[in-house]
């Protein structure tokens, strides 16, 4: 290897460790943040424990709009599912803390699911695949390929909507809140699943040069 392609490396790896941070750093501060509220005494008050889960959303919402910044100041590309899912943690979330509605906390992740699922069969049915759009300078793959992750993904998202509502009304408020370490767990084998697809029909930069 030679010292070009050392420094590449060198300089994408914290970059990748700093995108795992980035999206694992805002769900840690929010289960972190409602637990040590959970020890709080009920009743009035600010720091109570029937307010932790308004104080985790909003450290939620600051903690996103830290990565955001972080990627603006690092000048790095901030995917559209990042943008689309801050804007509806930061309204639905502020919503609920001005209000004092956990109702409106509960509802977001299934909105937020249900809109990706909405957004990427949407563009199916119109012909336009936006999970490659979105991913496509990550890896090259044939359209039949992409429109079979996509699928996969909406599919993905559609059930993460409906889980979503079965704990938030069958489950107690705690469970419902710590089990977003749950969901990043699920993404991330659902992710790696898809691994083997995305390797098999994968092309490589010479099929891709080589004449029809």
């Amino acid at each position: 290897m030679n010292d070009t392609s050392e420094q590449k490396s060198d300089q994408a790896s914290p970059r990748k460790a700093g995108n795992v941070w980035a999206e694992l750093g805002p769900t840690l501060v929010f289960v972190l943040i409602y637990n040590i509220l959970l020890r709080f005494p009920e009743g009035d008050g600010l720091l109570t424990k029937d307010t932790a889960l308004y104080w985790a959303t909003g450290a939620l919402i600051l903690m996103t709009i830290g990565v955001i910044i972080q990627k603006l100041i690092s000048k790095e590309r901030i995917p559209p599912f990042l943008i689309l899912s801050s804007v509806l943690i930061g309204t639905f979330g502020t919503i609920g803390i001005v209000l004092q509605s956990k109702t409106f906390l509960f509802i977001k992740p299934t909105i937020i699911n249900l809109l990706f699922a909405g957004v990427i069969f949407g563009g199916l049915a119109v012909g336009r695949n936006v999970w490659k759009m979105f991913f496509d300078g990550a890896f090259q793959l044939p359209d039949f390929a992409w429109r079979t992750l996509a699928i996969r993904w909406g599919l993905y998202f559609v059930a993460l909507a409906i889980w979503n509502i079965v704990l938030w009304q069958f489950f107690s408020e705690e469970t419902w809140a710590n089990w977003r370490l749950g969901n990043m767990a699920i993404g991330f084998v659902f992710a790696l699943a898809n691994v083997p697809y995305t390797l098999k029909h994968m092309i490589s930069s010479e099929d891709k040069d080589k004449p029809a």
